[in-house]
């Protein structure tokens, strides 16, 4: 597996350098908006790709409230993780696309709003588990990211089914996109996809040797005393 990594990660590299090609070169500019609708095939395959971390999140919580599996655990956290890197990105892009277009950095619109609500969920879930020290952080945890994957569908089909100034969807809502902005899309897509998968293959080995090494000194830290009492008993006997 040590091999495959590098191997992956190079491709890795070369698709995301094809997929900013084919986003800034390659892709129509768009008429109304100009080179700032670029940031499209950078917002949505964010937002798409934290969906879906998000999902894994649900899952891995549902696995790991029923069997209490530790691997599921780390699955849990680690999409959690990769998922709020890419839901950050998510809320600068679409500032950054919303002031030429709208004339204001935010408005307090239905998605924005609730891709907001989900980035402090999830981050209050990160925060649960890097600072509290209980015994039943990963239960609470598990139960946080239930609560918190709600909201997925709801930032998702906010714009189907109420009026909102974010714009409607283009593909599946009856909207229209060109063939080669969908083709670069993606490209961008399947670019970002790899790379959180490539992330979160990495992240979930750290977090695995990181427990096995916290065992290993809890353990240690069991035994030390009775080995400290039976050297003392034994040198009191020798005097």
């Amino acid at each position: 597996m040590k091999r495959v990594f590098p191997i992956l990660a190079v491709l890795t590299a070369a698709l995301l350098s094809y997929a900013l090609y084919e986003a800034l070169v390659v892709a129509p500019t768009e008429l109304t908006m100009g080179d700032v609708q670029r940031i499209f095939y950078y917002h949505v395959p964010s937002a798409w790709t934290a969906f879906i971390l998000f999902s894994i999140n649900f899952v891995a919580s549902v696995v790991y409230l029923i069997r209490r599996s530790n691997k599921a655990d780390i699955v849990a956290l680690v999409t959690a993780e990769v998922g709020v890197v890419f839901c950050t990105v998510v809320l600068v892009t679409g500032p950054i696309w919303a002031r030429p277009v709208w004339g204001i950095w935010w408005t307090w619109d239905l998605r924005l709003t609730l891709t907001l609500v989900l980035w402090l969920i999830y981050v209050s879930y990160l925060v649960l588990r890097r600072f509290s020290s209980s015994g039943q952080t990963p239960l609470l945890a598990a139960v946080l990211a239930i609560f918190g994957a709600l909201d997925v569908p709801l930032v998702y089909f906010s714009i189907w089914f109420f009026r909102t100034q974010h714009p409607q969807p283009v593909i599946g809502g009856g909207g229209f996109i060109d063939p080669l902005m969908l083709h670069v899309l993606l490209i961008n897509w399947l670019a970002f996809s790899c790379f959180a998968a490539l992330v979160c293959w990495s992240r979930y080995r750290l977090e695995v040797l990181q427990r096995e090494v916290d065992e290993t000194l809890a353990l240690e830290a069991l035994l030390e005393p009775r080995g400290s009492q039976t050297r003392t008993s034994q040198t009191w006997r020798a005097g």
